[in-house]
């Protein structure tokens, strides 16, 4: 909800008043990654801000007129630098001119899209509405120490798009790639989780391509990722180590998530679906997508966009899927 509030806020001028931040969550209120998000967007709209700090429950945030630029963001801990990105993306590329940013941060944390998910799921999906950027990982940042650094390079957005992943496919026909990566493991750790994640899609009948990297980062951290971003299909699911969890369990959660959207009617997967709220809000034209089911980031997503005033979010139920079509309503 910040990041969708402070990127359509960012974008369209308007101010917002957010309060109850994070009130359910343990440690409610902003954390350092939500905190970096609020000073990112302020920092490339000159807004004026007022309730922004660790802990704070309520943000008073008024933008002012966003510039391109060379930016660079430190969230200080292994808080996810793609949230960071997500806020400023689309102000950002709504510019005139490119824009270069570093992020320093979690690239591969709990909780939050992923860097890999970002540039082979969201970003393919993003070029449908004539988004373009361009991302690269110099360092990965796993929790709890992060310290992992991305280069995003952002051009203007200047042929925006209505977009409607609506085709018929054959699942059983897409390619689906993986990555199967580790930091400061042993070796054998990476080779199990990836002939884990063959066998579970050969007993499927199907094939998959793994990808083994070995990673350079500042603490140790495993993860296994699959992914299909082809025109009119767009999905990814991880399954991330910690400690005590074996190889093979990671492997598998990336796996069943990716199984699962295979059986299913949806073109877009269900995380991918709340990511793509805010670039429909913004593309200026009437844009549908069908997803596995309707999540609570989804509606929510929604609701907050509506608040903008740019137009009108739907759902439909259709076998088992549940379809989402955007009415702009934008002049």
């Amino acid at each position: 909800m910040l990041r969708t509030c402070l990127a359509l806020s960012v974008a369209l001028k308007k101010p917002v008043h957010i309060f109850n931040i994070r009130a359910k969550r343990p440690k409610p209120g902003l954390r350092p990654q939500h905190l970096t998000c609020v000073k990112a967007a302020q920092f490339i709209s000159g807004a004026e801000v007022k309730g922004a700090f660790i802990g704070s429950k309520e943000l008073f945030f008024t933008p002012g007129e966003t510039k391109a630029g060379n930016y660079a963001f430190d969230i200080g801990t292994a808080g996810s630098t793609m949230l960071v990105l997500q806020t400023v993306l689309l102000p950002l590329a709504l510019c005139q001119a490119p824009s270069h940013i570093r992020l320093t941060g979690g690239t591969h944390v709990p909780w939050s899209p992923h860097f890999h998910y970002i540039q082979k799921v969201f970003l393919p999906a993003c070029t449908n509405a004539g988004i373009d950027f361009s991302m690269k990982l110099e360092r990965w940042g796993w929790y709890p120490k992060g310290g992992g650094k991305v280069l995003v390079d952002i051009a203007p957005w200047k042929d925006r798009k209505s977009f409607s992943f609506d085709s018929k496919f054959a699942k059983n026909k897409l390619a689906i790639k993986a990555m199967s990566a580790i930091s400061r493991l042993p070796t054998h750790v990476l080779r199990r989780q990836a002939d884990q994640l063959k066998r579970s899609f050969k007993e499927k009948e199907m094939e998959v391509e793994v990808e083994e990297v070995i990673a350079k980062a500042s603490c140790p951290g495993s993860l296994v990722f699959c992914w299909t971003a082809q025109e009119g299909c767009y999905a990814g699911f991880t399954g991330l180590g910690s400690k005590g969890k074996p190889a093979e369990k990671v492997a598998d959660e990336a796996a069943a998530g990716m199984l699962s959207f295979l059986h299913s009617r949806a073109n877009v997967d269900f995380r991918l679906a709340d990511q793509l709220v805010t670039v429909a809000a913004l593309c200026g034209r009437s844009s549908t997508w069908l997803t596995q089911k309707l999540t609570g980031h989804l509606e929510t997503n929604c609701w907050v966009a509506e608040q903008f005033g740019t137009g009108k979010f739907t759902f439909f139920d259709e076998d088992g899927a549940v379809r989402v079509v955007y009415d702009c309503r934008m002049d």
